[in-house]
């Protein structure tokens, strides 16, 4: 029994470790807010550039007004920030709050770098999953794993991802990649690449 005990206490250091590692890499939640709101701005065609911390906050409760998907964004940023102090409750509402107002469902493990644009609604994220700064993403998308793993896509810098594109376990997706409509990426994608289809593929230079 005694072994037994040891062995449950430090699997729940192990997992407390795991989390305090994983939460510190969470980007402090003013920052985010404006790197997002900045980029938000910027893809809707919008002042983008923006005078003074009041202004910031302006910009972002104007963005949280017109755009679902930037409030959902906002909120998961709450989540991981309010997590991070360990207050409890408020962060399982923020998430189902980000659910109910723009089906925007982005799991505990993920890790989203400032500056990151969400189109619309209907994204989901999970699993242990990085997704860095530059990142667009389109509706319908799903970024998440394959069944028995934990561990799903790490997304480099400014990387577009089309509609209803599905990234599906420990991938990476280079830097500047774009991922077509509709694409199912099981592999791999370069820097620089366009990949669509099912399985998702490099399309060639020229058409071929």
């Amino acid at each position: 029994m005694g072994r037994m005990a040891q062995q449950r206490d430090a699997g729940a250091a192990d997992r407390a470790a795991f989390w305090a590692a994983l939460r510190a890499r969470h980007p402090p939640f003013w920052r985010a807010v404006a790197e997002d709101a900045r980029v938000t701005a910027l893809h809707r065609g919008e002042r983008h550039e923006f005078a003074s911390a009041a202004d910031v906050v302006l910009q972002a409760l104007r963005l949280a007004w017109v755009s679902d998907a930037f409030l959902a964004q906002a909120m998961y940023r709450a989540k991981a920030a309010l997590q991070a102090r360990g207050v409890p409750v408020l962060p399982r509402l923020l998430h189902r709050l980000a659910m109910v107002s723009a089906q925007v469902s982005i799991g505990d493990p993920v890790v989203v770098e400032p500056g990151v644009y969400i189109v619309h609604g209907q994204v989901v994220a999970d699993g242990i999953v990085h997704i860095a700064s530059g990142t667009v993403i389109s509706p319908f998308v799903t970024i998440g794993l394959r069944a028995g793993e934990v561990t799903g896509p790490t997304v480099e810098a400014n990387v577009s991802i089309g509609t209803g594109a599905k990234l599906i376990g420990p991938v990476r997706v280079g830097a500047a990649a774009r991922i077509g409509a509709g694409a199912v990426v099981v592999d791999d994608v370069p820097a620089g690449a366009t990949v669509t289809g099912v399985p998702a593929r490099p399309v060639q230079a020229g058409g071929g």
